[in-house]
């Protein structure tokens, strides 16, 4: 049965886990809706193959990424918030002064308690995001970074689900899963396009 209560708590389990466009994040979340959906079909493209315009990036995993001050404390972490860390960076541990760490932050200054979400998929490139007021709270002075990532060859899963019914003409409903964190996308979008498959599955003499 759909009801409001099942929804919320469909997005408090899907709300944590960490996602990009590749990744375990992203088969956890498939593998969770197929149990609300049986009849979802998990499918995959492999690292480099070209889809009309597109090429299928690497695969991408991170275990752990942070900056720590002089004192050694961390002042961004990512196993805090998953958000502040710029999608598909590339591994890194060096010490940094901190002009030159700016170049590589990413903030609102519009929206000064917000982290931004950021990615680089098609280069390499790291960086983490914080709030803008976090970030006028950093002082001069050398900082550690470490971003523990990975690229592999890999591939790249998405879910299908097709609900036949009278003629061939077909209605696309369609949600992103890529991006972390997002309750207003791909979090409400999931729960909701979760719901629709089971409701439709359900409902007889159907048109499309």
């Amino acid at each position: 049965m759909i009801n409001e209560k099942n929804l919320y708590n469909w997005a408090k389990d899907i709300f944590p886990i960490y996602r990009s466009i590749t990744g375990e994040g992203v088969r956890k979340t498939l593998k969770y809706i197929k149990y609300k959906v049986p009849n979802l079909k998990i499918k995959s493209i492999p690292s480099g193959k070209k889809v009309f315009g597109w090429k299928i990036p690497l695969e991408w995993s991170v275990k752990d990424a942070y900056v720590k001050n002089s004192k050694g404390k961390k002042v961004i972490d990512f196993k805090k918030n998953n958000l502040h860390l710029v999608s598909y960076s590339s591994p890194v541990n060096k010490k940094i002064k901190l002009n030159n760490l700016k170049k590589r932050l990413y903030f609102l200054k519009n929206q000064p308690s917000a982290i931004p979400y950021i990615t680089s998929y098609y280069s390499k490139h790291w960086g983490f995001c914080l709030s803008f007021n976090k970030f006028k709270k950093l002082k001069d002075g050398n900082y550690n970074v470490v971003i523990k990532s990975k690229f592999k060859k890999g591939v790249l899963n998405y879910g299908e689900v097709i609900i036949p019914g009278k003629t061939k003409k077909e209605i696309l409903i369609t949600t992103n899963i890529c991006h972390p964190s997002m309750g207003n996308n791909e979090t409400s979008g999931i729960v909701v396009t979760t719901a629709l498959a089971q409701w439709i599955s359900k409902t007889k003499n159907r048109r499309y």
